[in-house]
This record gives C-alpha cells, sequence and structure tokens, in this order.
C-alpha cells in the first residue's frame, strides 16, 4: 500500500476539484500539472480511496475515468466529437496536415461561423446555429474541460483533445471494418 504524505500534496484540493468537474490537467496547467507528475503514485492512491481512477495519457495529461452517461454530457461530447470531426475535415479540405494544423491553428470566430455554414444541417441537430453558439456551447466547455485554452483571438486546442481523435479513429475503424463484412 502506497503511504501518503498529505504535506507533500500542496495543491491537492485544487487539482482535486480541477478533476472532479471533468478537467483533464495538462502541461499548460504548470504547477498542478507538476505536482501531479511528480507525486503520481500518491494522488493515484488517494483518489482510489476516494473512487476516483486517475488516468494519465501519455501524450501529457491526467484525467478522472468516467462513464459519461449522463444526457448532458452525452450532448456536450457529441457536440465536442463533431466539433473535432469537422475541423479534421476542414483542415484536410484546405490542403493541411490535419492533426497538425489541430493544435497549431487559433480557433477564431471566423472559423466557428465557416464550420457551422458549411456543416449546418449537422450542427442544428445540436441547436447551433451560428458561430456565436459554436464558441458558446463547445469552445469555452472545451476551456471548462481542459481541452482547450483561450487566446487572444480565439482559442487553441490542447492535448486532452486525442480522447475525441481515438475515439474518432475507433469509430472510423469500426465503420470501416463493418463494410469489409458487409
Amino acid at each position: 500500500m502506497t503511504q501518503i504524505n498529505l504535506n507533500e500534496l500542496s495543491h491537492l484540493q485544487a487539482i482535486n476539484k480541477k478533476l472532479t468537474a471533468g478537467y483533464h490537467l495538462c502541461e499548460h496547467d504548470n504547477v498542478m500539472w507538476q505536482e501531479l507528475d511528480q507525486h503520481i503514485e500518491a494522488y493515484s492512491a488517494l483518489f482510489s480511496a476516494l473512487g476516483n481512477e486517475l488516468k494519465h495519457d501519455s501524450r501529457g495529461f491526467y484525467y478522472f475515468a468516467s462513464d459519461e452517461s449522463t444526457p448532458n454530457m452525452g450532448k456536450i461530447s457529441r457536440a465536442i466529437a463533431l466539433t473535432i470531426y469537422i475541423l479534421i475535415e476542414h483542415y484536410a479540405n484546405t490542403g493541411k496536415d490535419p492533426l497538425r494544423a489541430l493544435f497549431d491553428e487559433v480557433n477564431d470566430l471566423e472559423l466557428m461561423q465557416t464550420l457551422v455554414q458549411i456543416n449546418k444541417h449537422l450542427f442544428e441537430q445540436l441547436e447551433i446555429f451560428s458561430g456565436s453558439d459554436l464558441r458558446k456551447d463547445v469552445y469555452l466547455r472545451m476551456v471548462r474541460l481542459g481541452l482547450a485554452r483561450e487566446v487572444e483571438h480565439g482559442f487553441m486546442l490542447q492535448a486532452p483533445i486525442h480522447r475525441y481523435i481515438d475515439a474518432l479513429m475507433e469509430v472510423n475503424e469500426e465503420t470501416y471494418l463493418a463494410e469489409d463484412e458487409a
């Protein structure tokens, strides 16, 4: 059993509050991320005793495992997944390396408006009708979840977006395999 010295966990309250709210801690959360990284065994043991499973993704972020079974979280996740999918498609269609552009490009209001206009039929299903709606309903929620950060002219996606990319790749692979079997 891991010995836990609570005095060493100086940011325990802040880290617990963020992770419990569904936030993903990554390197941009400098102080909390470093403490979590340095004391991973103690934090894992403590959170496990409290009924939470701390996950560490090798791409540089931490989060609590969740079943995402609440209807509201499902809607939020669908909106984020749709936005990521459409961003990947948009960057590919404009001749950019989609994965590089996802993390290097600023997502400004003009881009959001373009995405909604081009994919109106998809976004309407999520009650997103404008770039402003996309900003408010998706991007600001991504910030609250640690998936993006707000910058001067928009938003930059962060490493935890890989969770959505992985899920999209899994769905794509399952679809491809199902088509092969047909």
